[in-house]
């Protein structure tokens, strides 16, 4: 399982995407919509979130769980009160820095989540949705005055790069404060 799990973290996007169009988009019916492209950002940060958890968890020390098994605690009590918890910050971080991933990604928006205007939000989990980083290819490819354009997708990509850097900030401002000395 860690090989395929390392095996997914290095895959690159555009396949995550076209996974997203051949399973969400057409064999489920779900169509060019948030749902889909939820879905596929949520499998393109799984081995991100796998393998921080994963971390997290050995990171709790050997003498918490013996310590815990020692005075009578079942297994699974051990696990949710002792090693959960401890290890609570590091998967956090995991997500967010996930949650930082996916925002960034194009390619599986492209595929199965964009469309190139809509003047409303999503008022369901069926509909089109226009991304940030969509929004700046659409800006750079499609447009018939460049000059205007360009000042645009500059700032939605500092716009993107905000959000990106305050999430990532974001999580290591968790571990980091929430992280015990053992």
């Amino acid at each position: 399982i860690r090989t395929g799990i390392n095996n997914l973290a290095g895959t690159p996007s555009v396949v995550f995407g076209l996974f997203g169009l051949a399973v969400f988009v057409k064999l489920l019916g779900f169509g060019v919509s948030v749902l889909s492209g939820s879905l596929t950002l949520g499998i393109l940060i799984l081995p991100v979130f796998i393998k921080a958890s994963e971390e997290a968890i050995k990171s709790v020390p050997r003498v918490l769980r013996e310590a815990s098994l020692a005075l009578g605690a079942t297994r699974w009590q051990t696990v949710k009160n002792v090693v959960l918890p401890s290890a609570l910050p590091g998967i956090l971080t995991g997500a967010i820095l996930g949650v930082g991933r996916a925002a960034g990604e194009t390619a599986p928006i492209l595929f199965t989540a964009a469309t190139f205007y809509t003047a409303h939000l999503p008022r369901s989990l069926f509909d089109e949705v226009m991304a940030l980083p969509y929004h700046i290819y659409a800006l750079m490819t499609e447009g018939t005055f460049p000059e205007k354009q360009v000042p645009i997708a500059f700032g939605t990509a500092v716009v993107l790069l905000l959000l990106v850097l305050g999430i990532n900030s974001f999580a290591i401002w968790l571990r980091y404060r929430r992280r015990r000395a053992w």
